[in-house]
């Protein structure tokens, strides 16, 4: 249950990236958020770190879910790469406000740490 429970958490933190980074871009307009987005406007320093916030989450998103699906396969869904699992969450819960800020050195970490968190999963398979 926890590998499941990190999982759809960590989906979570996805579609809240998503969110934040759309609205650092167009904000509470209606018009901007249900129009077509023909013309943008350009990005201000925070939305333009949000979307690479967002990117590099998905760009981990298909490694962590196939390191976590093949876990729950191996070894149901309480196997050590749970431990993993719950590193690269907590890091990427953390990741993304410390990105918009624009705190580097913290950013860096967490991002390292988060794939730390993915290469503690890969072990637990090998």
């Amino acid at each position: 249950m926890m590998m499941t429970a990190i999982i759809l958490t960590v989906l979570i933190v996805y579609v809240v990236q998503l969110f934040l980074q759309e609205m650092s871009l167009l904000g509470v307009d209606r018009k901007k958020l249900l129009g077509n987005r023909d013309s943008l406007p350009e990005h201000t320093v925070v939305s333009a770190r949000l979307e690479r916030a967002k990117n590099n989450m998905m760009e981990a998103l298909p490694i962590f879910l196939g390191l976590a699906l093949l876990a729950i396969i191996k070894d149901g869904d309480d196997s050590a790469a749970t431990t993993g699992a719950l590193v690269f969450l907590v890091t990427r819960i953390l990741y993304v406000p410390a990105y918009a800020s624009g705190i580097r050195a913290v950013r860096s970490i967490l991002w390292t740490i988060s794939l730390i968190g993915l290469l503690m999963m890969a072990l637990t398979l090998v």
